[in-house]
């Protein structure tokens, strides 16, 4: 099966960049709805609708949620990849149709994603209330998870620019995790599922992107959503969808978490799962914090009086601004920073540091500066 080809043919147009919000998506809802698939589930904190599309009639029951972080949205862009797929008639649609039930909620954090928050409008982090459920949203996805009753439940989620494939200097493109269902971390029945079927989407994935994934951090926290349906016996896997070389749009990142979906459920549906992952599963590199978007390397700068030789480092913030996300980008450390990478890296050769504020790199200025007045960097990068 070609996958680069699936995704080419299923990708859904409408949508791009990182700004989705409930405007983008309620007309794909509408228009996939051809047989009563699409239901309202309740309604945000603000008012706004949460929706459920079903489809399937298969045995095998699949639940997946995305954007419970409201500025996390590549995973909704591949679900609605999916979905398409789903509806294309193929005679692989068909196979998983037959196999499984699926139940997504393709936006659970509305509010945030308008205000493109990680936090719902209250500002509480639905990925912490699994226990407490002081929030609509939270109380409704438990709702639908126990009315459901999946098999196996997929957390879809994005990550920072920061994490890498361990030490590698490769940029964790893609994460998983096979949640933990107690703070020992232990491994019983649900988790391995879990780990099995992770194993065997790594197997296929890195023919494509080959020494871009990682696993996340299996801390336990109980009032993590994937920890809570973890330790309710259900197999649970994290996607988190990461940084590609110059895709801060997330548009190539969409297309491989669209490959893991796919991955998974031909996995599943054709029973072609890892049946001793653990090991294979292990020997995924862990997620670690190594990357800023921005290195500069062997800058001088004048420092109290003294020329010193150092590094120093910038990071997007990403900003809202009239519906537009804006990728503005800050200095955040300079020193040593030894085992760090940037995805963007500049070696000045001992050029000498200048700008328009200070005079040397500070903390949280914009950065735009120059080296030995002559070459400009605006925005982080040079200008030409």
């Amino acid at each position: 099966m070609d996958l680069e080809q699936l995704f080419s043919q299923y990708k859904e147009e409408t949508i791009h960049g990182r700004y989705i919000t409930l405007d983008s998506i309620e007309p794909l809802l509408q228009k996939l709805n051809t047989n009563n698939q699409l239901q309202i589930i309740g309604k945000s904190v603000l008012g706004k609708s949460i929706y459920s599309y079903k489809i399937g009639q298969g045995k095998t029951r699949i639940f997946l949620w995305s954007q419970m972080h409201g500025n996390e949205s590549t995973t909704t862009k591949a679900l609605f990849d999916f979905l398409n797929l789903l509806h294309g008639g193929s005679e692989f649609a068909q196979k998983l149709l037959n196999a499984f039930t699926f139940c997504s909620i393709p936006m659970l954090n509305p509010d945030g994603a308008t205000l493109y928050t990680r936090e719902n409008a209250n500002k509480v982090d639905l990925n912490r209330d699994s226990q407490a459920l002081t929030q609509p949203e939270s109380k409704i996805l438990r709702e639908v998870f126990e009315v459901f009753k999946p098999d196996y439940c997929f957390n879809l989620h994005d990550q920072r620019t920061i994490f890498g494939v361990s030490d590698t200097g490769k940029p964790a493109t893609l994460s998983f995790l096979a949640p933990s269902y107690n703070e020992e971390r232990e491994i019983n029945e649900s988790r391995l599922k879990a780990i099995n079927l992770i194993a065997s989407i790594n197997e296929e994935l890195q023919k494509y992107l080959p020494n871009q994934i990682g696993r996340f951090d299996d801390s336990f926290n109980i009032n993590c959503i994937g920890d809570t349906f973890q330790y309710l016996g259900v197999p649970t896997l994290l996607f988190e969808a990461g940084h590609f070389a110059n895709d801060y749009e997330r548009e190539k990142t969409r297309k491989y978490v669209f490959m893991a979906l796919i991955s998974s459920f031909t996995s599943l549906c054709e029973n072609v799962i890892v049946s001793n992952g653990i090991n294979k599963y292990l020997n995924i590199p862990q997620n670690k914090v190594v990357f800023y978007d921005f290195m500069y390397k062997n800058i001088k700068i004048n420092y109290d009086g003294i020329e010193i030789i150092t590094n120093f480092v910038a990071q997007y913030k990403e900003e809202l601004i009239e519906n537009k996300i804006h990728f503005n980008a800050y200095i955040v450390e300079a020193g040593d920073l030894e085992n760090y990478f940037g995805h963007y890296e500049y070696d000045g050769n001992g050029a000498v540091y200048s700008d328009d504020y200070s005079g040397f790199p500070k903390l949280n200025q914009k950065a735009d500066f120059y080296l030995n007045k002559n070459i400009k960097f605006v925005n982080g990068l040079i200008k030409s």
